[in-house]
């Protein structure tokens, strides 16, 4: 006993230490259980294993496969031991097992205060899909609560990975984990949606993927939550189609425009990356400048050019020709004509350019004076009958109108329509041009002498002339005479009502009958003729008097009672 003292004694303190610390390790392997969790030291990469150096008078064994990548000499990793000894000599551990003990306690964790795991999305199954989470813990997550939109395709979700909220552990006393990457997503578009407002100003240049298409514009992916990307806010010129300014899919830089965090709405612009063209139009034009444009649009009132991108003027519908009718552009224009324009005035705060089709071509109307001066006779057709009367056709796109009144000179007929059909050519003569107005006046009857003044130089007042009826009314009698000039026998101008009732008189007389009476009245200018039979019966009475008178003159001189009652015998 003396004698191993002494010996001990002897040993260098350097071995003393080295012993002991064998013996410790040496306890502590004893210590090692079977499903103990072990820390160790990569010390070899193999084919199909991996060695790890727990500490162990062996290494640790592990297959590859349970490595998500191959990893590197000297790394830490987790093991669990599954057995001390094996046949070849070696120490059974497992990774896998080991992170999936370590996953449990951080997925229990997540599932109680509501945090997000990492999962890889294998494969699709039966209303969903399977997902791995570390340590090789398999999960469902059903396709409802797989994402924010509507899912058309499952498979392009394989082999993604993201991150998963826990909504179950257990059913039934079983595992059954049941995640929902729908929740987390949700939270995140919040979360980066509010960032967004709080981080980003109007003014702001961001970029963001074209998500979808509608009539109005395009709904532009900021991270999760979108923009609108109206389709006024495409181009400084005429947009009409989304499609023609962004594909679905592109990345695209635009400034943001509008923001309302309340309401939740972004409203980006894709033509405010470029300079506003309107900055610059008085450098390029000015009224009275004559350019050449593009028709983009037609409307009823008149045709929509661009000018440039940008740049766009309406050309009103009175604008598009001198001399033609026009009720619709599109009688003249098609959207894509290239067509030379004159600026006739602009204003650049508003954004709108007033144009001119015609006043790049000379006037018609500036020589049509001189090409039909008053008095000049043509034959022409009529194009168009009024209530009032017709439109003659001077040449292409002029017209001219005969009033009913320039019809006839004998009488006004109820509606032109009775007197002219549309296509019908007639002589006319041209009565007055106006080219300010755009009024050009033809007439009919101005072609013959007027049959008012033929009549008032033939017959006077007090003059008998004879005619035939041709309209017997309630207040009188219509008679043709001259050149078939009608006048009115008015109803107290044809019977003296005292003795005879006009009633009774007009019983005798008929359409085409023959009359004669006293003219009362001429008035070429209103065109009116005044007859009276009753006149001419009052003269024809005073006729037959002045013949007694001068009958008994001969013979003596006859007192006036005398004089009636020879007249009254006789």
């Amino acid at each position: 006993m003396e004698e191993r003292e002494a010996q001990e004694a002897q040993k260098p303190q350097q071995q003393i230490l080295q012993e002991q610390l064998q013996e410790q390790f040496l306890k502590q392997l004893d210590e090692l259980e079977v499903g103990q969790l072990v820390e160790g030291t990569v010390v070899q990469v193999g084919a199909e294993q991996v060695f790890v150096d727990i500490g162990y008078k062996s290494e640790g064994r592990v297959p590859l496969d349970e490595f998500d990548e191959p990893p590197q000499m000297g790394e830490q990793v987790t093991v669990v031991l599954l057995s001390k000894e094996t046949k070849g000599g070696g120490v059974d551990v497992s990774k896998k097992k080991a992170d999936e003990k370590a996953f449990w306690k951080t997925l229990k964790q997540a599932f109680h205060d509501r945090e997000a795991v990492e999962g890889k999305v294998v494969r699709t199954v039966k209303g969903g899909f399977e997902i791995r989470l570390p340590g090789g813990i398999r999960a469902f997550n059903p396709i409802s609560k797989m994402d924010l939109r509507r899912i058309e395709e499952p498979e392009e979700y394989v082999n993604i990975t993201s991150k998963f909220y826990v909504e179950r552990l257990y059913s039934d006393n079983r595992v059954n984990i049941v995640l929902s990457r729908r929740g987390w997503l949700e939270e995140e578009v919040e979360r980066r949606r509010q960032e967004f407002f709080e981080t980003v100003s109007i003014g702001d240049t961001v970029e963001g993927v074209v998500k979808s298409f509608t009539s109005f514009g395009a709904f532009i992916d900021l991270g999760g939550f979108d923009g609108l990307l109206h389709i006024n806010d495409m181009s400084w010129g005429h947009a009409t189609r989304p499609k023609d300014y962004v594909k679905k899919g592109d990345k695209i830089q635009l400034k943001v425009i509008r923001m309302d965090a309340e309401e939740k709405k972004i409203n980006l612009s894709l033509r405010h990356m470029t300079e506003d063209p309107w900055n610059s139009f008085e450098e390029k034009f000015g009224v009275d400048s004559v350019v050449t444009g593009r028709v983009t649009k037609l409307t009823d009132f008149g045709a929509f050019i661009e000018l440039e991108e940008g740049i766009e003027g309406l050309a009103h519908i009175s604008e598009l020709s001198w001399v033609k009718h026009i009720n619709h552009p599109k009688e003249v224009l098609n959207v894509g004509d290239e067509v030379e324009t004159k600026i006739l005035d602009y204003d650049v705060t508003q954004g709108k350019v007033s144009l001119g089709l015609k006043q790049v071509l000379p006037n018609p109307w500036d020589e049509l004076a001189s090409q039909y001066p008053e008095g000049t006779q043509l034959t022409r057709t009529v194009k168009k009958i009024t209530n009032t009367g017709a439109f003659v056709e001077l040449e292409e796109g002029i017209d001219a109108f005969l009033h009913v009144d320039d019809i006839s000179w004998a009488a006004r007929p109820r509606s032109p329509g009775e007197v002219l059909q549309e296509g019908q050519e007639v002589d006319v003569m041209v009565l007055s041009v106006d080219p300010e107005n755009r009024n050009i006046r033809v007439g009919m009857k101005q072609l013959s002498d007027d049959p008012w003044a033929q009549l008032k130089r033939a017959y006077s007042q007090r003059t008998v002339i004879e005619g035939e009826v041709t309209n017997i009314t309630d207040f009188g009698v219509f008679v043709r005479v001259h050149s078939g000039i009608e006048g009115l026998i008015n109803k107290n101008n044809l019977v003296d009502p005292r003795v005879e009732p006009f009633e009774k008189a007009v019983e005798k007389l008929s359409v085409g009958d023959k009359i004669k009476a006293i003219i009362t009245e001429i008035n070429p200018g209103r065109q009116r003729l005044g007859l009276s039979v009753r006149e001419l019966e009052r003269k024809e009475q005073r006729a037959e008097m002045q013949k007694y008178i001068h009958d008994d003159e001969d013979n003596g001189t006859l007192t006036l009672g005398e004089l009636l009652k020879e007249k009254g015998q006789s």
